[in-house]
């Protein structure tokens, strides 16, 4: 199991907010519902996304995946154990993406914030892997917004918490290989502007 995120977040940044003050396992159905909502606008399964060589269908195919993974996961299975329970998708990626969605935010929801879960790069906390997935889905959200035309808006507190999780590691997230390379984009341009140019994407038209 792998992610296309970065997560180590630097609480001493000048921009992180207070973690106390972030529920980030709320921000998870946030996410979802944000990701849900232009799931279910989806006219075109082929179209293009920013995701370069994703059309539509393969671009929320890879969010599903990645929520399969969640429940062996928290549960404590190791990666090679998860596999065994992860089965493939059918054709209908709306309706998929809807069961596991369900199953994902029960999981995370029945998860000890500090208990230890086991990636394909590292051990990491329910919390760290949560903050990935919320990060994951939100700037995926976006991709699917504009690659079907539908409001790119983000909820503002997603963009603020995945805001804390990216900006500290702007350098190690072009190293990674996984994004393009940022965006220039003015110091007073909307953190949402900001956080999608940190990963290479361009939300100005």
């Amino acid at each position: 199991m792998t992610s296309d995120i970065l997560t180590t977040s630097d609480p001493t940044s000048d921009d992180a907010l207070d973690e106390t003050a972030v529920d980030w396992f709320a921000l998870q159905e946030r996410a979802h519902l944000e990701f849900g909502e232009r799931v279910a606008g989806i006219r075109d399964w082929t179209a293009a996304t920013p995701d370069k060589e994703w059309s539509v269908g393969d671009l929320v195919r890879h969010v599903v995946q990645e929520q399969q993974w969640i429940p062996p996961l928290l549960a404590g299975l190791s990666i090679d154990q998860a596999k065994r329970r992860v089965d493939p998708l059918g054709d209908d990626l709306a309706a998929e993406w809807r069961t596991h969605s369900a199953r994902a935010t029960a999981a995370w929801q029945a998860a000890p914030a500090d208990a230890s879960v086991q990636l394909s790069y590292d051990t990491v906390t329910v919390l760290d892997y949560l903050r990935e997935q919320v990060s994951d889905v939100t700037i995926h959200s976006w991709d699917l917004a504009r690659a079907t035309d539908a409001d790119e808006s983000l909820d503002d507190a997603l963009i603020e918490a995945v805001w804390t999780v990216f900006e500290p590691q702007r350098d190690a997230l072009e190293a990674s290989g996984l994004f393009d390379s940022p965006v220039p984009m003015p110091e007073d341009a909307p953190l949402q502007s900001r956080l999608l140019a940190l990963t290479g994407r361009d939300d100005r038209r």
